[in-house]
């Protein structure tokens, strides 16, 4: 018996719990069919859900058939409750996608879309409400062609060309269709799988029409996943049962759990280990426990009191951050004679249900500070705090969540020396690609600073948002790379590489160029003609983009984007001005620079050197005591050196440096605290020069003290070459062409050039692909006839992988690596590898390729092309 955890998401009021319910009931698991208007609806089990008639958490039911277990996950469709639904498409096999028959694709359906593609989940549409007037299934359906991907074709009822449009989704099938004039169900289910194919019934689910055969679409058209031996769980939601106990959803990814098996997560002081209580296996509010519960399982497990949702257990790693954010901030109102710190900790328990809260507590102020995204939301979380805590709380007005990031790269240094203490650390703070969030990677020798402690200082950057100084809103969208740091034999701890790592992404954001980003929304504004024209002026006024009117019947649809400040509050104009005719939806963009950066700033006076709790100075030690030293003074006072140079100025001289350190270690703290000394030093030797972003070789080179190196022996296992797969694709313009069309199409002329190159060259090809843009494939290595390609684990990045493959096949084999990638480059040289720009790496291969044709031509009197003609034609095919 197959078992699938099937998802089921959509618009708000599209119809998704109706659609539960009547799969329930026609998988005979229902005896009667509920409805959410007359509040029964059977997946509707908290009393806010029949109150409102919405979707607020996801629930989870069992649909029991003769060859397969169902495991339905009803997620909300609101857009203020999207978060809980992004936590559930980690453990889904499948979705199923429910589209509104008189609406279409709406603006939450694309957000949905959006997020289903990035974790690769496959899905089966079912259009809905097709009984009432105006639902054309000619009209959504090339709707969803057009606004979701060309791959929806419709299964029931199915067109003449069903099996036709079904086979031009892959050369494979479609050269067999040819042969048979078929399509297998296999090949319909590979498709759907592979998310080539998206089938698409229509019916009313409150009607029952078309439920049977979706349902039985179900069964046809899908497969259970190759589940591994080994054991591995993906928790996705916290929550309380009615007797206040917290449970911990999960799935099983791989083995069984059994009841009383001991769980485990977290490393160093975070690191936790609790049995397993009590397996629970829910159906709507109802639940049965189990002694065990195998791959594929959903369950809610008791006794865990440290999980935390998106954590992985077992095998599993923790979860790719989300990327729907909470864009609103409230202060909470607590009601007199409350005291704030306990009510903090009672909050504590809601953020650990839904991380996005981000419930803050301002020390300065005593006040407490949650994250939302709307007012609907605002509302559920004031009825939850006062059935649960008792306490009667309201809510200031809200503010933007605003984020920060940088436009130059700069180095940030922090170092960390009270009495017996001592770490120093130095980072490369780059700009990272918009929505790219924060990554962090190392490119520091292990003979300088010990991996383990690498490891910390990662770990460090990790574990918390790091506050920007403009406004002191989180950072993100960088790339933060360790170059260099040093520990003390004796007197590091682990919280000294805390405090280190902390100042030196500070010091490194109080010297860059920073930029302040906020929020915006994608809209589609619906509204008589007449009203157009004021439409686009208040979008103007925002700061907003419009796209050309469009006409739909007798009314004009506007879509674009615009700031979260301009649109939060701009439904209720359209209402107004449009006499209840219009109609706005809006779905969170992303972040972009702020369109008034310089008056938001200054309305929200933040000052980063009185930040007391984020500071961005360093701690040195003299004579037994710790003292501190400025921000813009920390370069002249630190022990290492990384290497880089931003400046172009110069270094100081071996004499000069000696002169400096042995006045540093006078009393007086040297240069900085003793201007007399400063003037003689400057009179004798000449102006002071800087003498931090000096190389160690060269540090080594001018005190006489660089050491004799032995020749290394030549390698001379067989030469490795690592592409970086969509490095290359992005890099070369042909292939990029193809990739905005086609992405599989252009991995495959990739990898049938590699072929050719590894066959002509002789040496062993290695392309490495990152998961997230294939996440059915992580953790896979394949072989393509003669190379092999890696898709990397989901948690691993091309970079991450490339990197470790570097160093270990560079012990006994040349190793050359394929990248344009700095900070990639940077690290592979330090493992002793030669880096191949994509670029020149383009020339090798389209010599490689004309020099085959040159054979061929020769011996067979054949015809073959150079790569370029190669990539046109398989452009033109796309």
């Amino acid at each position: 018996m197959k078992r699938l955890v099937i998802g089921i998401l959509a618009h708000v009021d599209a119809g998704k719990t109706t659609l539960s319910e009547a799969l329930l009931y026609r998988g005979g698991c229902l005896r009667k069919l509920g409805r959410v208007d007359h509040q029964d609806a059977f997946l509707d089990t908290d009393a806010l859900e029949r109150e409102r008639g919405i979707t607020i958490f996801s629930n989870q039911a069992r649909l029991m058939l003769p060859d397969a277990e169902f495991q339905l996950l009803d997620t909300p469709g609101h857009a203020d409750f999207s978060a809980e639904m992004e936590r559930t498409l980690q453990v889904l096999d499948y979705a199923i996608l429910v589209i509104s028959g008189t609406d279409g694709v709406q603006s939450h359906t694309r957000t949905v879309w959006r997020l289903l593609r990035r974790w690769g989940v496959p899905v089966f549409l079912f259009v809905n409400k097709m009984d009432l007037a105006g639902a054309d299934a000619e009209t959504v359906l090339a709707g969803l062609r057009r606004d979701l991907d060309e791959g929806c074709v419709a299964f029931h009822p199915a067109g003449p060309d069903f099996a036709e449009e079904a086979a031009l989704r892959d050369e494979t099938v479609l050269e067999r269709y040819l042969e048979t004039g078929t399509v297998s169900r296999e090949d319909l289910t590979d498709l759907i799988w592979r998310r080539r194919l998206f089938p698409v019934w229509f019916g009313s689910a409150l009607k029952l029409e078309g439920v049977d055969e979706f349902l039985e679409g179900l069964r046809t058209y899908t497969r259970a996943p190759d589940d591994p031996a080994e054991f591995g769980a993906r928790v996705f939601k916290i929550s309380r049962d009615a007797q206040g106990a917290r449970l911990t959803w999960l799935k099983v990814t791989g083995g069984t759990l059994k009841v009383k098996a001991p769980l485990s997560g977290g490393t160093g002081e975070t690191a936790w280990e609790e049995k397993a209580d009590q397996l629970r296996l829910y159906s709507g509010a109802k639940f049965q426990t189990t002694d065990q519960a195998p791959a594929g399982t959903v369950c809610a497990v008791t006794g865990l009191s440290h999980t935390l949702p998106g954590q992985g257990l077992g095998f599993e790693d923790a979860a790719a951050p989300a990327v729907l954010e909470p864009v609103l901030t409230y202060q909470v109102q607590l009601p007199e004679g409350c005291d704030p710190h306990t009510a903090f900790g009672k909050f504590r328990e809601l953020e650990e249900e839904d991380p996005q809260l981000h419930i803050l507590w301002q020390e300065q102020t005593r006040q407490i500070h949650v994250q939302l995204m709307g007012e609907v939301q605002l509302e559920v979380l004031q009825r939850q705090i006062r059935d649960r805590f008792g306490l009667e709380v309201a809510f200031g007005a809200g503010s933007i969540v605003y984020r920060e990031t940088i436009a130059d790269t700069v180095e940030g240094i922090g170092h960390f020396e009270p009495l017996r203490h001592y770490a120093e650390v130095h980072l490369l703070l780059e700009p990272g690609e918009r929505g790219s969030g924060l990554q962090f990677a190392t490119a520091c020798p292990e003979d300088q600073l010990d991996r383990n402690w690498q490891r910390l200082i990662l770990t460090h950057l990790e574990e918390r948002e790091h506050p920007g100084v403009l406004t002191g809103s989180p950072i993100t969208d960088m790339k933060i790379t360790l170059l260099a740091g040093r520990a003390h034999v004796k007197h590091t701890e682990g919280g000294d590489f805390r405090q280190a790592t902390y100042r030196a992404v500070r010091q490194g954001l109080m010297q860059a160029e920073s930029v302040l980003l906020e929020p915006w929304y994608g809209f589609r504004l619906e509204l008589p003609a007449a009203c157009v024209g004021r439409a686009i002026s208040d979008i103007q006024q925002m700061g907003g983009e419009t796209d050309p009117p469009e006409t739909a019947g007798t009314e004009t649809v506007l879509t674009g984007s615009a700031p979260v400040a301009g649109l939060r509050d701009y439904a209720a104009q359209v209402t107004a001005y449009t006499r209840g005719l219009g109609r706005l939806q809006c779905s969170l963009k992303g972040y972009f620079p702020c369109h008034d950066q310089a008056a938001v700033v200054a309305a929200l006076g933040y000052d980063p050197e009185r930040d007391v709790d984020n500071p961005a100075d360093s701690v040195f030690c003299a004579h037994g005591g710790g003292y501190n030293v400025p921000w813009n003074e920390v370069p002249a006072h630190a022990h290492v050196s990384s290497g880089l140079r931003l400046d172009g100025g110069e270094d100081e001289t071996p004499e000069t440096a000696s002169v400096s350190r042995t006045v540093a270690s006078l009393p007086g703290g040297g240069f900085d605290q003793n201007k007399e000394l400063r003037a003689i030093f400057e009179r004798t030797y000449g102006p002071m020069k800087r003498r931090d972003f000096r190389t160690q070789a060269e540090v080594r080179r001018q005190e006489g003290t660089a050491p004799s190196r032995p020749i290394q022996p030549r390698k001379t296992g067989p030469e490795y070459l690592l592409v970086d797969g969509y490095n290359v694709i992005f890099a070369w313009d042909e292939l990029k062409a193809v990739a905005k069309d086609n992405l599989d199409a252009a991995r495959k002329i990739l990898c049938d050039l590699l072929s050719n190159y590894q066959g002509f060259r002789k040496n062993r090809v290695i392309l490495v692909f990152d998961a997230y843009r294939v996440p059915r494939n992580t953790g896979e290595v394949v072989k393509y006839h003669n190379i092999h390609i890696v898709y990397t684990k989901e948690s691993q990045t091309a970079d991450a992988y490339i990197e470790k493959a570097t160093y270990q096949l560079g012990r006994d084999n040349p190793v050359r690596v394929v990248t344009s990638d700095g900070a990639e480059q940077l690290i592979i040289l330090g493992h002793g590898a030669l880096r191949v720009p994509a670029s020149a790496f383009r020339e090798e291969v389209e010599a490689v390729e004309g020099q085959i044709a040159a054979i061929l031509q020769k011996n067979n009197q054949g015809r073959n092309q150079p790569v370029r003609a190669a990539m046109e034609k398989a452009r033109e095919k796309g």
